[in-house]
């Protein structure tokens, strides 16, 4: 078979000629044999040279309308089978053959060129499409699921037997069938729905981390018949973005190390002292060891402190605002003196906020830390808490607001101080700090806002960041981080 395949493309300039020959010949056939075709020889023919340009292409559709020509002098018009025509009418129908002939082949090849380069397109479509990584597949309006390629079937551990025609639903945990159908009921609507993470579940219930994109599919009138997803595993992504977040947290905690040190060390003397004099001093020994006795308090509430910026917890909980940033000032009171920082606090109405307090301290401390590497000695630090709401939606929450009087950020730097390892503090900060705590910010449903000036009286840096108040992390999704490459937030820069 292969043989004569390749026999067949080595004569195929020859095929196509002799198949415009045979065309003209089955199309004199059938005018000669057939009664009911005998009154129309042009149509004929004209299919003849059509069917030639489908098919062979123009040369060969060219002289296929020679051929006719000919068998319509020749045959067709009287004097039979002779060249040589006996009036001008016959000339002049003879002639618009020839052009009617001629062009309708040339559009019928052209229109055949076409088709062709569509339907190559879209068999190279469906082969990107079936080879790609990449979960693709579609649905109809009401949600029924029409096309899986072998991505979808790696994914999600359906084969396309099982997932046709079942429920878009199918994949996604019973907490999110209201995402699934929102989503269905926006694209129906003619609404996009832009790329965002999410969760989805496979065939043996394991869940998956997932960037999910939604587009509507439109038919040759712009009517919605469908929609096309695309869900990419981002399990890496999320490991190597953990991973960088612990890091991150235990640079945080290392950092930390010196002034809890300096705490310690004073509790640790009176101690010592105490316990000195309770030796010396019978008569009084349960006075000195009660005392001593808190000193050790004080070294275990420092302790319990350092152990909630590194330990997680595996829901959100209930937390005074103000009494975190006053823990996380205290840890930091000796650097605070040792620069000779003037701290003034504003608190203002209820501070109870809802999240994970670890998370909270790190966000708090990355702030303070900046300030502070900012600010010279004598500088300044406004620290103001207050209970609001949202000016965006309304939601009950709490700003916390950090402004010191340092050296500020620059312009160009200000729009790119949230990215991973963007820096301006040079070998001395990771670039970490400010994209971990925007990603914080961001699974506590909050917002975080910055202003800066390198100049003049109002100099300095003030971050403001919203906190809810409410328990908003149960029914929001898994945590909402941007990938390293994604530097878009909902940060805002003023």
């Amino acid at each position: 078979m292969l043989d004569k395949w390749t026999a067949l493309k080595r004569h195929w300039t020859l095929v196509q000629y002799g198949s415009a020959v045979v065309a003209a010949w089955v199309a004199l056939s059938l005018w000669t044999f057939s009664p009911v075709l005998h009154r129309h020889p042009f149509a004929l023919f004209l299919a003849a040279v059509v069917v030639t340009a489908r098919f062979f292409g123009v040369g060969p559709a060219l002289l296929c309308c020679a051929v006719s020509t000919a068998c319509l002098d020749f045959v067709v018009f009287l004097p039979r089978y002779g060249f040589g025509l006996n009036s001008r009418d016959d000339a002049e129908r003879l002639a618009v053959f020839v052009a009617l002939a001629v062009l309708v082949g040339s559009l019928t090849r052209q229109r055949t060129i076409a088709e062709l380069k569509v339907e190559r397109t879209l068999r190279e479509m469906a082969a990107i499409v079936e080879c790609s990584d990449d979960a693709i597949f579609s649905t109809r309006p009401d949600g029924i699921i029409t096309s899986w390629n072998h991505g979808a079937e790696r994914l999600y551990g359906y084969s396309a037997e099982e997932a046709v025609g079942s429920a878009v639903t199918l994949l996604a945990p019973p907490e999110r069938y209201q995402e699934a159908e929102r989503n269905r009921h926006l694209l129906n609507r003619g609404e996009a729905v832009e790329s965002y993470p999410t969760e989805r579940m496979r065939k043996d219930g394991a869940r998956i981390p997932v960037l999910l994109t939604v587009s509507p599919l439109r038919n040759r009138e712009g009517q919605i018949v469908g929609a096309s997803a695309i869900a990419r595993d981002i399990t890496a992504q999320r490991r190597s973005e953990e991973a960088v977040r612990r890091s991150e947290k235990l640079a945080t905690a290392g950092r930390l190390a010196a002034s809890i040190a300096h705490e310690i060390n004073n509790p640790l003397e009176a101690v010592l002292n105490l316990i000195y004099l309770a030796r010396n001093d019978p008569r009084q020994a349960d006075q000195y060891l009660s005392m001593a006795e808190e000193e050790v308090g004080r070294v275990a509430h420092l302790a319990q402190q350092a152990l909630g910026f590194v330990r997680d917890t595996a829901s959100p909980g209930g937390m005074d605002a103000a009494r975190v940033m006053d823990e996380v000032l205290q840890l930091y009171s000796h650097k605070l003196d040792s620069k000779q920082i003037r701290v003034t606090r504003r608190y203002r109405g209820s501070a109870q906020i809802v999240g994970f307090a670890g998370e909270v301290r790190q966000l708090l401390t990355n702030l303070l830390v900046n300030a502070l590497d900012a600010m010279d000695r004598n500088g300044a630090l406004h620290v103001r808490i207050r209970a609001t709401r949202r000016w965006s939606d309304g939601l009950e929450g709490v700003y916390i607001t950090l402004a010191d009087n340092g050296s500020g950020i620059p312009q160009q730097s200000l729009r790119r101080i949230f990215e991973p390892f963007y820096t301006t503090k040079k070998d001395a900060g990771t670039g970490l700090g400010l994209w971990v705590s925007r990603g914080i910010v961001e699974k506590h449903d909050g917002s975080i806002r910055v202003r800066s000036q390198v100049a003049g009286h109002h100099r300095g840096t003030a971050f403001s960041v919203f906190l809810p108040s409410e328990s908003v992390l149960t029914r929001m999704a898994p945590v909402r981080s941007r990938g390293l490459s994604d530097v878009s937030s909902r940060s805002l820069i003023s």
